[in-house]
């Protein structure tokens, strides 16, 4: 041991601790030998506690401030050691100082989804994850049940334990709740407090206190929820039938060839009745033999065609567009008034906004309408 450390630990002792390292909850004060100069000054600043350790035996606990290591203000340690108050030779001790603040933002989540029954659903498979934060709550409880002899306990050596002990409570909570899932995210507050209460208990045998704790998210399994975005696009859709009109109606106005889709499609199937009429009429060889009586003529199923395209409509009115309405919605506007002749309509495939009295299709329904009555009736 060099001569200078061993005069500065006779003649000068000031014990501190300042910590940098954001994760480091328990630092042992190193001192050669061990040896504490009687008389010594022990400095323990807000958010720290020091730990007296004799000989392996706790002796004291000092919470913040500033105090002179003498056998008048150490009575546990003069116990340990009978010492009378003339006794000033160095002694052989430890002190542990200990990180009492918080330390926060502690990320926990389940491993393994939690199989839970919900009253809507049924079995359903959960995860979730947050945040929480611990502190020391009792650093003596703290030193002897986890820290031990560890010259430097980081948040790490401890974190994990504390992060099973939060999953099982929450496994625990979760099911004996019988929330529904999908009330859940409006009572993860609750939940949360729910399972630091439970938690409260055990870490405390650690001499630790779980300020917070969080739940930020709880998930269903990705294929569960695809078929609830399905089911909740079902939902926003409405009725289905109107949907699926209105959904045609605007493809044929994108396509702008759907009319003539359709007529081609009519040609097409007019074409085909005619040339099974006249192979009928004809024959195979293009005339019927004369001495061949005529056989009777078998009637030609001809399908019906297939019914017009309804049209939807849309109306200008206030600077606004509404719609689509069917053409009886509209009937029944121009019947009550809400639709009258100078109202701009348009339908897909129309160019541009017209009145509807220059709508062939819907100037008929103000022609029906019966003149007003005569004055004086």
């Amino acid at each position: 041991m060099p001569i200078f450390d061993f005069l500065s630990g006779q003649f000068i002792d000031v014990i501190h601790w300042t910590d940098d390292t954001r994760d480091t909850m328990v630092w042992r004060f190193e001192r050669e030998g061990h040896e504490i100069k009687y008389g010594a000054k022990l400095t323990v600043r807000e958010g720290q506690a020091a730990v007296f350790v004799h000989e392996g035996q706790l002796a004291d606990v000092f919470t913040p401030g500033l105090y002179m290591l003498e056998t008048n203000n150490m009575p546990i340690l003069t116990t340990l050691q009978h010492w009378d108050h003339g006794f000033k030779s160095p002694f052989k001790s430890e002190i542990y100082f200990v990180n009492t603040t918080r330390f926060n933002d502690l990320k926990w989540g389940t491993k393994n989804p939690i199989i839970v029954r919900d009253p809507e659903f049924g079995p359903v498979r959960l995860r979730a994850f947050g945040t929480y934060s611990v502190r020391v709550a009792d650093p003596a409880r703290f030193l002897t049940e986890i820290v031990g002899t560890d010259g430097e306990f980081t948040m790490d050596e401890i974190s994990y334990q504390i992060r099973n002990v939060i999953v099982q409570e929450f496994s625990r909570t979760i099911a004996r709740a019988a929330i529904p899932v999908l009330d859940m995210a409006a009572n993860t507050r609750e939940l949360g407090q729910l399972v630091g209460k439970e938690i409260a208990a055990q870490i405390a045998e650690y001499g630790l206190s779980l300020p917070e704790l969080y739940i930020e998210n709880i998930s269903l399994p990705p294929a569960v929820e695809q078929v609830l975005d399905k089911r909740s696009s079902m939902g926003v859709i409405g009725n289905l039938n109107q949907y699926m009109q209105f959904q045609a109606a605007e493809a044929l106005g994108r396509e702008g060839a759907g009319a003539a889709a359709i007529q081609a499609g009519l040609g097409a199937g007019l074409g085909m009745q005619i040339g099974q009429a006249a192979a009928a009429q004809t024959g195979p060889w293009g005339a019927r033999p004369a001495t061949t009586p005529a056989a009777p003529a078998q009637t030609q199923m001809v399908p019906p065609p297939p019914p017009p395209v309804e049209h939807v409509w849309h109306i200008a009115e206030g600077g606004e567009t509404k719609g689509p309405f069917s053409k009886a919605s509209i009937g029944r506007m121009a019947s009550d008034g809400t639709l009258t002749r100078d109202t701009y309509v348009w339908t897909p495939g129309q160019d541009g906004w017209q009145k509807a009295e220059d709508v062939m299709e819907l100037a008929q329904l103000f022609t029906v309408l019966p003149p007003p009555p005569p004055q004086g009736a």
